[in-house]
């Protein structure tokens, strides 16, 4: 599996199913529309490009272009690059019927149609997904720090969330995974005052 750079924005969960299965990204739902009226979401998408970049991938439909266009309006160009999927008639095995504009969404692509669309976009394909040099911050470190998985976890996390300036209903993996894409381990555990060398 090929690892990319940049943050990938999709809108829904199972277009974000498909894409993980296809890279190793961090990629980020905009839930539809609620990106419009989700101040949060809009901050971690302008503090996502900032730190690695962003790629629209949304379905090729009427909405998936509002949706777009919304994202350009929030993130400054030089941090955006633009990933299209083609127009293919069908439908998504789970769905009933298709859509409004029967065209299958970024769910219904085939793999090798998604990196193509990826590479015409100008995706950076790394041996590492980590723009930091070093191990990554890892789920038995945010367990140490009491982040996860004790007693006040959420508490903790929550105050991190705060000073970090992220939406406050990031769970510990979408943390995991916004910390990984923003700093390195070493920055990380110099927030609690820690030698990254103490916690190996």
């Amino acid at each position: 599996m090929q690892s990319v750079r940049e943050v990938i924005v999709v809108e829904g969960r199972y277009d974000k199913n498909t894409l993980r299965q296809v890279v190793d990204a961090v990629v980020i739902e905009t839930a539809g529309f609620g990106i419009f009226n989700d101040a949060q979401k809009q901050k971690l998408l302008r503090k996502m490009a900032a730190a690695r970049g962003l790629i629209v991938l949304t379905d090729p439909d009427g909405a998936g272009f509002v949706i777009r266009n919304f994202i350009k309006s929030c993130v400054p160009p030089d941090q955006l690059k633009q990933a299209y999927v083609p127009d293919i008639p069908g439908k998504e095995k789970r769905k009933a019927r298709p859509s409004r504009e029967g065209k299958l969404g970024v769910e219904g692509m085939r793999a090798e149609t998604l990196l193509e669309a990826l590479r015409r976009a100008g995706a950076t394909f790394e041996d590492t997904q980590s723009p930091h040099t070093g191990r990554r911050i890892s789920k038995a470190d945010l367990y140490r720090l009491g982040l996860s998985g004790r007693e006040n976890s959420t508490e903790k996390r929550a105050e991190l969330i705060r000073e970090l300036d992220l939406p406050e209903h990031l769970g510990a993996d979408a943390l995991l995974e916004v910390l990984n894409a923003t700093m390195g381990r070493e920055e990380f555990f110099s927030r609690f005052d820690l030698p990254e060398e103490q916690t190996r």
